[in-house]
Parts: structure tokens; C-alpha cells; sequence
């Protein structure tokens, strides 16, 4: 369960917890159209809030609310400050942070343009998504009978909500089966992403992902690829099947939510030697010293609340 804080920013200014409510004919609880952020605020070292890349992440919520012809009626700066005042207010110096644009109530049916673009942005403690457990021994994955999206079927390059539906069902059923995970293949079969990361593996020294197709562009993707960069860790981008992964030393799973989880299962078969291996504790450790502060080389990544 989500834990309550005191405040929510909606639609420019702070209200409590209990009273940020919409209308049952609020057009995107029926339709879907609506767009999202996830993005995290850590403790840094020196005991500052932080919040990770949140440029980039304000960035793609307008990108997204673009894509499905949504004009989000504050500037990004302001949505920047929202994202700031409610962490303040929440008192909280390390926390999950959502954005969300959805269209409110007013017309109903499929040609509406003339409901309002309402915003809100809520914040709340939220450990590791997939388990301490599993950041530091690994999880289990599998591969979901749910493909993901066409890229001419829903706009993959846009967090957008209705698009999650596919999301939740590809979780359901495998969590349902046993497992922590799901793996999407896109439509022609290769690996896509998961539920709700990217994926990397390692083969040979190699370290791989899946190019920019058919999946979300992951700004802890994106983060990864430069620190394993800087670490003169080889990288590509480039399409892999479901086999590739049976046979790789390493995988993992990156995401907001997800941070760096290892996979140390997928389909019933070990990856590699069945828990996290050194390129991925390598790049783990890397990253949790950039959100924690810890490297100075990355300290533009950091947006400092307080």
C-alpha cells in the first residue's frame, strides 16, 4: 500500500492527501489518455535531497503529453518547482515522485478537445520496487505469452497511461505463476523490455540492450550506458531473441522504480551462474554512488531540493 503523505500539488497549489480527488467522469479514468513521470529523490551523503536527472525526466513528461496532442498548461519550470514544493512540504528527503497529466471531466466519448489538462504531482516512500532481496541476490523472470505494444498501435515512446494496461496484464500473469518478473518480446519476436524496464545483458565482456524501437526511452537506461562508458565497459545497442538471454553471463532490469535489479532466472534457466555477476555490481554500485552523491563526476544528474 502506497504510505500517505501530508500534501499533493494539483493543478497549482498544495492540498491535502485526503482532498486531492477527481470527478468518476474524469475523461482519463475512462479512455486513458494521460501521461506520467516516475522519478526518485535520494538522500545524498552529505545529507541533502536530491533528485535524480529531473530535467530529463520533466522533459519526457512534455514529450509524452506532445504525443497524444496534450498541452500541459504549466511551463516546464513550474513543473520542476511543483515537484520541489510538494517534497518540502512532504517533508521528505528521499522518496518516489509521480507526476501525472490527465484530461478532466466535461465531454465524454472518443472526440474530446475541449475537457481541461489537469495536473498533479504526488511523492511517497518507496523502497526497492522488486525487493532488497532482489538488488542484491537477483529475481526471476520470464517471458510473458503478452507481446508489447506496435510501435503503429500505441505511441512507445510516450509514458502514457492507457498504454499500461498491456504492462499490468504481462505482471499479473507471472507473478501468478510464480515468478518477480515479465519480459515483453515485441511484435517480431525480439526482446522488447519488461513491464516496466529496460533490459541489459552481458555476453563475452559485451554489454547489451535493446535499441530504441519498440520500448520506452529510459532515462536510468540512458544513465547506464554512460556510466558503462565511462568505466570503458563495451556497450551496444542492438536487437537480441529470448535464447540470447538463456545464454548470457549477466542481466538485468533498469528502471526508476527498479533501479539496477540483477536477474538471476529467466524462463527457468540461470543466468550465468544464477545470481548478479561482476559487470552488473560493478554498474550497481556505480549508480548508487551518483544518486547518493558520491561522484563528483555526475553531480549534474542532481537536482538539490535542500
Amino acid at each position: 500500500m502506497v504510505q500517505k503523505t501530508k500534501k499533493i500539488w494539483m493543478d497549482g497549489k498544495l492540498v491535502n492527501w485526503d482532498e486531492a480527488q477527481v470527478h468518476v467522469l474524469t475523461h482519463t479514468l475512462h479512455y486513458g489518455v494521460g501521461v506520467f513521470e516516475g522519478i526518485r529523490c535520494y538522500t545524498t551523503e552529505d545529507g541533502k535531497a536530491a533528485i535524480f536527472r529531473l530535467k530529463e525526466h520533466v522533459d519526457r513528461f512534455f514529450d509524452s503529453a506532445h504525443i497524444v496532442l496534450m498541452e500541459i498548461p504549466f511551463t516546464r519550470e513550474e513543473i520542476c518547482a511543483a515537484i520541489r514544493k510538494t517534497l518540502l512540504a512532504n517533508e521528505q528527503p528521499e522518496g518516489y515522485i509521480r507526476p501525472i497529466a490527465f484530461l478532466g471531466e466535461g465531454e465524454m466519448g472518443l472526440h474530446v478537445r475541449t475537457n481541461p489538462v489537469r495536473v498533479a504531482v504526488a511523492t511517497w516512500p518507496w523502497g526497492a520496487y522488486l525487493g532488497e532481496e532482489g538488488l542484491k541476490k537477483g529475481i526471476r523472470a520470464k517471458v510473458s505469452s503478452f507481446n508489447r505494444h506496435h510501435v503503429n498501435a500505441a505511441m512507445t515512446k510516450g509514458k502514457v497511461i492507457g498504454n499500461y494496461v498491456n504492462s499490468v496484464l504481462a505482471k499479473w500473469e507471472v507473478v501468478k505463476s510464480g515468478y518477480d518478473e515479465a519480459v515483453l518480446l515485441d511484435t517480431e519476436g525480439y526482446v522488447a523490455e519488461g513491464s516496466g524496464e529496460n533490459i541489459f545483458i552481458v555476453r563475452n565482456g559485451m554489454l547489451q540492450t535493446t535499441p530504441l524501437t519498440s520500448v520506452l526511452p529510459g532515462i536510468t537506461r540512458d544513465s547506464v550506458i554512460t556510466i558503462a562508458q565511462k568505466m570503458d565497459i563495451p556497450v551496444k545497442e542492438a536487437r537480441f531473441t529470448r535464447d540470447e538471454m538463456y545464454i548470457a553471463d549477466e542481466m538485468f532490469f533498469t528502471g526508476t522504480a527498479a533501479e539496477i535489479t540483477p536477474v538471476r532466472e529467466v524462463d527457468d534457466r540461470k543466468v550465468g551462474p544464477g545470481k548478479p555477476g561482476p559487470v552488473t555490481k560493478r554498474i550497481q554500485a556505480a549508480f548508487f554512488d551518483i544518486v547518493r552523491g558520491k561522484n563528483a563526476l555526475f553531480q549534474h544528474w542532481l537536482d538539490v531540493v535542500r
